[in-house]
């Protein structure tokens, strides 16, 4: 499948020798809890791919981090979600550049990040039900110095393997409304646990527990503070870590119906005009998301652009979910019953559907942006 190699050759580029160690574990045992892929992920360099290179990273733009995280999706599907959260979170320091460069925390985080090859967790509020990703589900209250922190994440993607976290609180306020702030912390900051949570048996190669905090002292240094615009819209940290996430999240699932989609072309299966039709439904949601990966090399980051990206992700995820069916069903019920692989695959792509923000949540503010006002998420 060209369009797969393509991205199987980026990753070998910015990555030489993952996909062959990945290749080289039955998918069984790369999908399971303790398994070594994000280990191999971080010897081969892997944290350092989105940081530019003036910080000591890769430096991959959007559309090769793209490809990247396809391909490794192809090959890995629980450590492409594992790793999407630390590219997140890495991206998100980026827009973060004004509020810590004059501490010269800019250059020591991202430096530390790519020349340790350290690990980023993403402790904002995905996975509760009724609530937005940028809902605090942390609090705190003021110390000399700082601030003490409490709360959890569940799940929490990197929970045993994460060198840092990065979370949203509620900072309290003289209004008495809490005012958001991502922070940053240390794993081994004392009071910071990780607990069990995730039971599913998809996925579970991602290490996605429960990270608890209770009363994590937090450096003021390391807490920055975001707002909303005037009619609600996100601020630039918040687009830009949106933005990002939506990109790199769709890329992975892309890369598990590739993989099935491939299989289906090297044994033939069906007429050639389904065949065909497969591969076209799975380039349409690569095209989507090259061309946002491209929106963002050109600092398009605007509340727009966030518009953009979201109806992008909601066609590549319905682009991916049919690709799915279509290649099971060419495959065959021997092929499902027969390769687990096969089955795997086609259960853990339905995962794009539950990252937010849902389908649902966004249908009013989708309806009000189209109608002339901003995109409110908040």
């Amino acid at each position: 499948m060209r369009s797969l190699e393509n991205a199987r050759a980026t990753c070998e580029s910015f990555l030489p020798g993952l996909l062959d160690k990945l290749a080289g574990i039955p998918l069984d045992q790369l999908e399971t809890a303790g398994n070594p892929g994000i280990e191999l992920f971080r010897a081969h360099g892997g944290p350092a791919l989105v940081i530019p290179k003036v910080y000591g990273g890769s430096g991959a733009s959007p559309v090769q981090a793209v490809e990247v995280l396809r391909a490794i999706g192809a090959q890995a599907p629980s450590l492409s979600v594992a790793v999407t959260m630390h590219f997140f979170s890495v991206a998100t320091l980026f827009a973060l550049a004004d509020s810590v460069k004059n501490s010269g925390m800019e250059w020591a985080l991202l430096e530390a990040i790519a020349e340790q090859n350290l690990l980023v967790a993403s402790g904002f509020a995905e996975g509760r039900p009724g609530q937005g990703i940028l809902s605090p589900t942390m609090s705190a209250r003021p110390t000399q110095g700082g601030f003490l922190v409490s709360g959890s994440k569940q799940p929490c993607s990197l929970a045993h393997s994460m060198n840092l976290l990065t979370a949203s609180v509620a900072l309290p306020s003289d209004s008495g409304d809490g005012q958001m702030a991502v922070i940053l912390i240390p794993r081994e900051t004392p009071g910071v646990t990780v607990h069990p949570f995730w039971s599913s048996w998809a996925l579970a190669g991602a290490e996605s527990d429960e990270v608890r905090l209770t009363d994590v002292f937090v450096d003021e240094q390391l807490i920055m503070r975001t707002e909303l615009g005037e009619e609600g819209e996100l601020d630039e940290l918040q687009t830009v870590g949106f933005i990002w996430f939506e990109l790199l999240i769709s890329s992975c699932y892309l890369g598990m119906a590739s993989a099935l989609a491939e299989r289906v072309l090297a044994r033939c299966r069906g007429q050639v005009s389904e065949r065909a039709a497969l591969v076209t439904r799975l380039e349409t949601a690569a095209l989507l998301l090259e061309g946002i990966g491209r929106m963002v090399m050109d600092d398009e980051t605007s509340n727009e652009a966030l518009a953009k990206t979201l109806i992008a992700r909601y066609a590549a995820q319905d682009a991916i979910g049919e690709a799915t069916r279509t290649a099971v069903e060419l495959l065959g019920g021997m092929a499902f019953v027969r390769a687990a692989d096969t089955a795997y695959l086609a259960a853990v792509t339905h995962g794009l559907s539950f990252h937010p923000p849902s389908r649902s949540s966004v249908s009013e503010p989708f309806v009000e942006y189209f109608s002339g006002r901003a995109l409110r998420l908040s």
